[in-house]
């Protein structure tokens, strides 16, 4: 199964998130890129592909190990910017990046203990991705109005290992959908 690891946004979070995007595909030209919605929304710690369902139990106890290493924390979506000259267009971070970094760290630790091939460590960039393009596109107006985007700060309580299930139909536009296959409170005791 195709899996990584995440914090995702409570829900009154996604629907500030949401009423931003909003605003966004009313830009001109908004057109060209593919948006995401809440249910894709996340903050990814450590992407891991696909995983043998004989190392998930392994994986999973060392995330949980990981998970109650790390206390919580306060983050709110803010900010945004873009990869690959407007391939990818997300929303960025702001709170305790030093303790969410390190969760991701520790997530990507956990896997290698795994035995999970990571390829080379790359330093942690949070975003939440809201939309992508298959070509370049210009996507600076999106990116300003984004750096003036903040939701409510919430307390970071839990990891989430991730399931992604690509589409499968063909049919253009179609989004992944996640499951959570697993949550570790973050802190907490053993």
């Amino acid at each position: 199964m195709r899996l990584f690891a995440a914090v995702l946004p409570p829900p009154e979070v996604a629907a500030e998130l949401a009423a931003e995007v909003d605003r966004l595909k009313r830009l001109p030209g908004a057109q060209a890129l593919r948006w995401t919605g809440g249910p894709g929304w996340h903050y990814t710690l450590a992407f891991y592909g696909e995983v043998d369902d004989d190392v998930v139990p392994d994986l999973s106890e060392r995330l949980a190990r990981a998970a109650h290493r790390t206390p919580p924390f306060p983050l709110a979506v803010a900010g945004g910017g873009q990869f690959g000259h407007g391939r990818a267009l997300w929303a960025g971070a702001d709170g305790d990046l030093d303790t969410l970094r390190l969760l991701a760290d520790r997530a990507e630790a956990a896997a290698r203990k795994a035995g999970l091939p990571m390829g080379e460590h790359r330093r942690y960039k949070a975003h939440l991705t809201v939309a992508r393009s298959r070509d370049a596109v210009q996507v600076r107006p999106y990116v300003d109005l984004l750096a003036e985007f903040a939701s409510r700060t919430w307390t970071v309580g839990e990891l989430a290992l991730v399931r992604s299930n690509l589409p499968t139909s063909g049919v253009p536009g179609e989004q992944p959908r996640y499951e959570v296959v697993g949550r570790w409170e973050l802190g907490a005791a053993g």
